[in-house]
């Protein structure tokens, strides 16, 4: 056997208990808990213009369709239902005071039945902003806990009513248990699921961030951005509470989405919703 010279060799023995060393100490992530995103379908809205959500809302744009999602997130810590959707009140149609059409086919309540889950089992209700097509079913949860920005509630409940806003379907919001944000949330506490701040469409705007074992980053982005168009053009309608502070929130989640390799789903946006599993179907 060929000999090794005592330098070298303390170096080498030197080098592998470095090396063990920088192994058994380096900070290891956490293993990211099983969590499952359901997509279900809580209305659709034939749009007479969509001109009306194009970068600083050009009329004569051509009619188009709006999906109204609500999502389900489970978690081995709870369930989170994201944004409630048009009022199941509406199954049957009704018309907007600007003439567009709002669709519910299936009521929120009947599919959360399909997943055996009643409203008492929801333990969160996050809400990226109070809008109608937003917050239509909120009154359903009166045992769970609302996550919401404080300053979109000090918003929406002012008086007379922002546009948009119907106070009576988020009525229960003074006998809830309340969980008012000045930021972000990591809601469990694994940076599984976080609400994220994204101001600009409304004051107190906010998205949802999940981190999922086999399908990656997903990023429910509320209204930041109603079409596709105006989310790879950084495109503002001009209703937008805040164009600076929409185009803020823009390029804060397009790093994240970056960072991650993540996806941004516009939850309007009738090809976003289509790419997600079909209800009852999951992303894991």
């Amino acid at each position: 056997m060929p000999r090794i010279p005592l330098p070298r060799l303390a170096g080498l023995v030197v080098g592998l208990l470095t090396s063990a060393c920088v192994r058994s100490t380096a900070p290891q992530a956490p293993p990211l808990p099983p969590v499952r995103l359901y997509a279900l379908d809580c209305g659709h809205i034939d749009v007479k213009d969509m001109g009306f959500f194009a970068d600083g809302s050009p009329p004569g744009g051509k009619p188009g369709e709006l999906i109204v999602p609500c999502f389900v997130i489970q978690h081995p810590q709870g369930t989170l239902v994201w944004d409630t959707g048009l009022s199941d009140a509406l199954t049957g149609g009704a018309e907007d005071p600007v003439g567009n059409r709002l669709r519910l086919e299936t009521s929120l309540a009947a599919q959360l039945h399909q997943l055996g889950l009643t409203p008492a089992d929801v333990r969160y209700v996050g809400f990226s902003h109070l809008h109608a097509d937003h917050a239509g079913n909120a009154n359903v949860f009166p045992a769970s806990t609302w996550l919401l920005q404080r300053r979109e509630l000090e918003w929406a409940t002012r008086t007379p009513a922002p546009p948009g806003v119907d106070p009576s379907r988020f009525s229960a919001w003074r006998d809830v248990k309340l969980q008012l944000l000045d930021g972000d949330l990591d809601v469990f506490g694994d940076g599984a699921v976080r609400v994220i701040s994204t101001p600009g469409h409304t004051p107190g705007h906010q998205s949802l961030v999940l981190r999922l074992r086999q399908a990656g980053t997903y990023v429910l982005s509320g209204d930041l951005c109603h079409t596709r168009e105006n989310w790879e053009r950084h495109g503002v309608p001009a209703f937008n509470d805040s164009r600076e502070n929409t185009l803020a929130s823009m390029s804060r989640v397009e790093a994240l989405v970056k960072d991650g390799h993540g996806y941004f789903v516009v939850e309007h946006a009738p090809e976003d919703f289509r790419a997600l599993p079909a209800f009852p179907a999951a992303l894991e």
